[in-house]
């Protein structure tokens, strides 16, 4: 199979990384291309092999799976300038939540798949989310399938949860570390901790409790369970989230959506739906 990415900013960087070093694809079997030609000329230096497409319509001639990694704005005008290239054996693949797999279908004959990555995927691991068309054939969903589980968990997704979905995957790690930054410098504020000593302890906690969770040694809720001894010292911390947090994560989730229905309303003028 020939891989073909057109657009190669911060995901489809790391999406071309993943799938090479994850042993999903060849290099030599990958074609890449972006706007400003020097970001996948820098991605060539790390694996001379990889080839470089002069534009979109030469990655979408020599490529059978083409992942479009555009700006949502940007994505009607590249479809419909590489429309000429799809052959019905072909798929597309766009990462973007705005657009539906639906209105991509509309606008071609090909099979398409909305594939959503997460930043740690580069880690290959971590969760990708899948939508497919209605006319993507049993062969494409299963090489893509078989493709990204090297790299993540593929988890096929209804149309309706796109966003808060996406919300975990792919802004949760973004989240998280704002809150664990937050952490730190409350550490350094409060304490006599420096700053490099309280970061490398809470990143080091971090890929702990990951390997944890990731070898199922605990559930979020049991590993809870067994720090938090009753009366004790992490007792207390709890209690300081509960009253705290209150209704913060209620307000991101309205944030997101809204900022996702503002995007949506764009989307639709362009592709008239």
């Amino acid at each position: 199979m020939k891989i073909g990415i057109i657009g190669t900013g911060n995901m489809g960087r790391i999406l071309a990384e993943a799938l090479i070093d994850g042993n999903a694809v060849s290099p030599s079997s990958m074609t890449i291309t972006n706007r400003t030609l020097a970001k996948a000329l820098d991605i060539q230096k790390i694996y001379p092999s990889l080839a470089i497409g002069q534009n979109a319509i030469d990655v979408a001639e020599n490529s059978d799976a083409i992942f479009i990694c555009v700006k949502p704005h940007n994505m009607l005008e590249l479809v419909e300038q590489i429309k000429p290239a799809l052959s019905k054996d072909k798929c597309i693949i766009s990462i973007t939540s705005p657009i539906s797999v639906e209105q991509l279908e509309r606008k071609v004959d090909c099979s398409v798949i909305r594939i959503i990555p997460s930043i740690t995927n580069r880690a290959l691991a971590g969760v990708s989310l899948f939508t497919y068309g209605t006319r993507c054939s049993a062969e494409w969903k299963n090489a893509l399938n078989a493709l990204f589980k090297k790299v993540s968990v593929p988890v096929e997704i209804e149309e309706n949860i796109t966003r808060v979905a996406s919300d975990i995957v792919s802004c949760g790690p973004a989240f998280f570390s704002h809150l664990v930054q937050s952490f730190i410098s409350a550490a350094v504020k409060e304490t006599e901790i420096d700053q490099e000593t309280a970061t490398v302890l809470a990143s080091e906690m971090l890929i702990g409790l990951g390997e944890l969770l990731s070898k199922n040694h605990y559930t979020l809720p049991t590993l809870q369970e067994k720090v938090c001894v009753k009366g004790g010292i992490t007792g207390e911390g709890i209690k300081v989230l509960d009253s705290e947090t209150g209704d913060m994560f209620e307000k991101i989730f309205q944030a997101t959506h809204k900022k996702f229905e503002e995007e949506l309303g764009k989307v639709q003028e362009q592709f008239g739906n």
